[in-house]
């Protein structure tokens, strides 16, 4: 009886969790881990010259975040003014970042074994896919995201 119960424990320490979010009606997540808050859409003021995806920059009990508009960057048309964008604000190397989603699903209990690589890896940041009894959910890397964000930026500046 006591090796049923360690294999649960077992199991149980091996799950991870995840933040689910909308984009249109495909459902994203990142870990958890990563999210140190949730928030209404702030005030966001513009930086010029930013990467389209760069909606631009909050000001978050005196920090200065960034504010990167997930639908931009997934190459999905701008929100309309209809779509209350919240704010997923995540810790990446205490740098905070903040990510624009169209809706907030779930916090969700996965097993990271189950997670698939994508097949057609359209995006850089997408690194697996997960069935779930309601959606499909793509798992995307943030650190990823601002890599991609960086790589756009420099090849713009680049002369040659």
């Amino acid at each position: 009886m006591n090796s049923i119960v360690m294999n649960t424990s077992e199991e149980r320490t091996d799950q991870k969790r995840c933040c689910t979010f909308l984009i249109e009606d495909t459902c994203f997540a990142i870990e958890s881990d990563n999210v140190t808050e949730v928030l209404q859409r702030g005030v966001i003021n513009k930086v010029p010259l930013a990467a389209p995806a760069i909606s631009g920059l909050l000001n978050l009990r005196g920090r200065i975040v960034p504010a990167i508009d997930l639908r931009i960057f997934l190459e999905y048309p701008p929100a309309t003014h209809s779509i209350k964008q919240i704010s997923l604000i995540v810790d990446i190397s205490n740098e905070w970042y903040c990510f624009l989603v169209d809706k907030l699903l779930d916090v969700k209990a996965f097993d990271p074994h189950q997670v698939v690589p994508p097949t057609n890896n359209s995006s850089s940041a997408l690194t697996g896919v997960l069935p779930d009894t309601d959606h499909l959910i793509h798992f995307l890397s943030p650190e990823k995201i601002l890599k991609n964000l960086l790589d756009i930026r420099t090849e713009s500046l680049s002369v040659g």
